[in-house]
């Protein structure tokens, strides 16, 4: 299981999904460009010393990531069709998030193998990037029995 964050906008939410991804066991795909300064000391403070422990691919742009791409690409947008609950996730998913100023352009909706929705309550519209990304990575693993520990011989 990846995590794709396209275009991140804030380097406090990427160290955020980095710790998380580490602890969970995810891999991190970035698609460049990003909002800030990879070097951001904000990265390196939310993602703290867990950063080291997460496999981590940064791409130049989209269609370099889209040329590497394997697994589903499912995008995780307000203008999904999908509520989360209803989505059967594969082990080998790639869980794609937009910024979080303007989430992803067109062509990257179509490329797309899967929308899906979290749904809240209403009118609201969306959560925080790390948020998102840790509750549905959550639901992906709830799904796949790919929690850490959850194999046989692993520890509890």
């Amino acid at each position: 299981m990846r995590i794709a964050l396209y275009q991140p906008d804030i380097a406090g939410n990427v160290g955020a999904v980095l710790r998380t991804a580490a602890c969970l066991g995810a891999g991190v795909d970035l698609i460049e460009p990003m909002g800030f300064q990879w070097d951001d000391r904000r990265v390196a403070r939310a993602g703290m010393d867990y950063i080291d422990h997460v496999a981590l691919t940064r791409h130049v742009d989209w269609p370099a990531f889209a040329a590497q791409a394997t697994g589903r690409l499912v995008l995780l947008t307000t203008r999904g069709a999908t509520p989360l609950h209803d989505f059967a996730f594969a082990p080998d998913d790639v869980l794609l998030f937009g910024r979080e100023s303007a989430g992803v352009p067109d062509e990257v909706h179509a490329r797309a193998d899967a929308r899906v929705v979290i749904p809240m309550a209403p009118p609201l519209r969306s959560l925080n990037l790390s948020v998102s990304a840790a509750i549905v990575l959550a639901e992906a693993l709830r799904q796949t029995g790919g929690w850490p520990g959850s194999q046989p011989g692993s520890r509890p």
